[in-house]
């Protein structure tokens, strides 16, 4: 099978924020073989107030899994370490562990349930901080190198 180029947004806000984020690249490499990872950054809280910092960072990994199964796979790590439910309409709140699929190889979906690339990329700097360091010749299925993406952000 294919193995295609993911990269995937980690976040926590809920200690033992390092703790949550190692068990899930430790879960995420039963279905995917990890490639490279950011350092860990620790940002503010993004749509909503909280008083605990965040600690973020992008893995990138191989799979041959679908963007699909992907999403379940992550889906399930988030629940399986105790995470409530996805954020709705922006509603943002505290979390144990957040796993966002940014990249799928070149591929760019749009369906209910997933969007590739994640949308909100271009809002997050800390998010193409990660990828700069860990991909910079990487360019978006959109065209745009990350570092492009990083200046105009």
């Amino acid at each position: 099978m294919h193995q295609e180029r993911v990269f995937i947004a980690l976040g926590s806000n809920i200690e033992p924020r390092k703790d949550f984020m190692d068990k899930a690249i430790a879960a995420i490499q039963t279905f995917g073989e990890l490639v490279n990872a950011s350092s860990i950054i620790e940002t503010e809280p993004f749509g909503f107030e909280s008083e605990t910092n965040f600690l973020n960072a992008v893995i990138e990994i191989n799979t041959d899994l679908s963007p699909r199964a992907l999403l379940l796979k992550l889906q399930e790590i988030e629940k399986k370490l105790g995470r409530k439910s996805k954020s709705q309409n922006k509603n943002y709140s505290s979390r144990t562990i957040d796993l966002d699929i940014l990249y799928f190889g070149k591929q760019i979906l749009v369906s209910p349930e997933l969007t590739i690339p994640h949308p909100e990329i271009f809002n997050r700097n800390f998010v193409l901080i990660s990828l700069q360091e860990i991909a910079g010749d990487f360019v978006d299925p959109l065209r745009m190198s990350n570092i492009n993406l990083l200046e105009r952000s």
